[in-house]
């Protein structure tokens, strides 16, 4: 498949809609996890929709001016992503590049996310607008409420309202740190004492998740984020965007585009490479997957329509695509594989009879049939010939094969079994005031995808690519 880049365009202003080419001009930015998958696509449709505006203040964890440029040109510069914004700006593209992203050394862990007073003295009056968008995982926030069932509203989280009052941040918070100096004090060798002590804090993490509701310490700590954001925001205005499970480009800045395996990808992968058609989840539940092009407009059309006023409010946009007469299930994106794989194996050892996957409600089911599944296949391998044992005992390749498989389908599970629908009633309002100009050039209605020609012809196909 050849990914072509969408033409360049010039982005007229509207006499209607939100004005958002007019908002864009001129301002300046400040941008965590910008060299992120999400981060990276906003700032190239920022830097594309309106080549006027002002500054994007990336924050960029370095140790010095010279490390930080560095990383912003290996990271961001050089990305193949921006290859459109070479083609419109030719030998002068590196210098307007350099010319809008500006590099600020901190890190989104430290205190005031690290930057010294006097670089936040400087460009603190040069900021129109903040945006978060870093995080150490590649999962999503629509699913911050912990809600597995019913309707997710678009509504802010706090405590005594829809978090219980039981949930005290600051003893969290604490039992957290306390936690990770513990575990940095045991007596192991560094790289064995960092394994162990990650593996331990997860494991409090997903305990002290559970205890409360929710399914993973990621959506847990979300969930507290935004609680205190709501309680400590004063006048500042507010707008929390939740989009699903984020995946490859749907159109902009051409179909595919994709930094890392996300979303679907390892469990194809699972059947098409590995031959195990084997899934921990249900047929029927709801696959909420949004192009990563349509969050990064909602981002900028959100900016525009709450970024002209001044009212302290904590706005809430679910951006995702289940809410809508037919939403995608689970067990069409496997019947779009299945038939994707069988016309185009993903290797030339796979067998001509692929089976379709095989849905398990439990973990001790699906453990055991994948189980079942390698000890096939290492039959096989010695055509028949092995010793008696070998037919009950995996081999040590084997026994690695059935736990990444076990913990991938771990995981997964929160979402293999997702029954909700999230609420969009703010995000249809907000694409009901856009222009059709507008709509064109910041698009993300989900509800218009075509997911088959999505799955199959953009986000496999570029997979395949890269994997081969």
């Amino acid at each position: 498949m050849s990914l072509k880049a969408v033409k360049p365009v010039v982005m007229p202003e509207t006499s209607d809609g939100i004005g958002i080419v007019r908002f864009l001009r001129g301002k300046s930015y400040f941008v965590t996890g910008a060299k992120g998958f999400l981060g990276k696509v906003l700032i190239e449709k920022l830097l594309r929709a309106s080549p006027e505006i002002g500054k994007i203040f990336i924050l960029l964890k370095s140790k010095d001016e010279e490390s930080a440029n560095k990383r912003l040109y290996d990271e961001i510069i050089s990305s193949d992503l921006f290859k459109l914004q070479k083609q419109m700006h030719g030998s002068s593209y590196e210098a307007f590049m350099k010319s809008k992203l500006i590099p600020v050394i901190g890190d989104i862990g430290e205190e005031n996310l690290g930057i010294d007073v006097e670089t936040a003295d400087k460009i603190s009056d040069e900021i129109d607008v903040i945006i978060n968008s870093a995080g150490r995982t590649t999962l999503t926030t629509a699913f911050v409420t912990g809600k597995r069932e019913g309707t997710v509203l678009e509504t802010p989280l706090c405590i005594g309202k829809n978090i219980t009052s039981e949930l005290k941040i600051e003893n969290e918070v604490k039992l957290a740190s306390e936690a990770a100096r513990k575990f940095h004090g045991s007596e192991i060798q560094e790289t064995e004492r960092t394994c162990e002590r990650l593996k331990k804090l997860k494991e409090l993490g997903y305990e002290r998740a559970q205890s409360y509701g929710w399914e993973k310490a990621y959506t847990f700590t979300k969930a507290m984020g935004e609680s205190i954001i709501y309680s400590k925001r004063g006048d500042m205005p507010v707008v929390i965007i939740r989009p699903s499970c984020i995946d490859s480009s749907y159109k902009e800045p051409f179909p595919g585009w994709l930094q890392g395996i996300r979303t679907t990808a390892p469990l194809i992968l699972g059947n098409g490479k590995d031959q195990i058609p084997d899934l921990l989840g249900d047929y029927q539940s709801s696959c909420d997957v949004i192009p990563v092009d349509m969050v990064a407009n909602a981002i900028i059309a959100v900016m525009a329509k709450h970024g002209c006023g001044n009212v302290p409010e904590v706005k809430v946009y679910n951006v995702t695509s289940t809410f809508h007469a037919h939403p995608l299930r689970m067990g069409e994106i496997m019947d779009f594989s299945y038939q994707h794989l069988c016309d185009s194996p993903l290797t030339e050892t796979t067998t001509k009879v692929l089976e379709r996957m095989k849905f398990h409600s439990s973990l001790e089911e699906f453990t055991s049939s994948v189980s079942k599944a390698i000890r096939k296949q290492e039959r096989a391998m010695k055509n028949g010939e092995e010793e008696a044992e070998s037919h009950t005992t995996l081999s040590m390749k084997g026994k690695r094969k059935l736990k990444y498989f076990v913990s991938l389908a771990k995981t997964y599970q929160p979402y293999m079994f997702f029954q909700a629908r999230f609420d969009e009633t703010n995000t249809r309002s907000l694409i009901h005031e856009l222009s059709m100009e507008e709509r064109q050039m910041f698009d993300f209605d989900g509800s218009c995808i075509d997911w088959e020609h999505y799955f199959i012809n953009i986000d496999w196909e570029l997979f395949r690519q890269r994997s081969s």
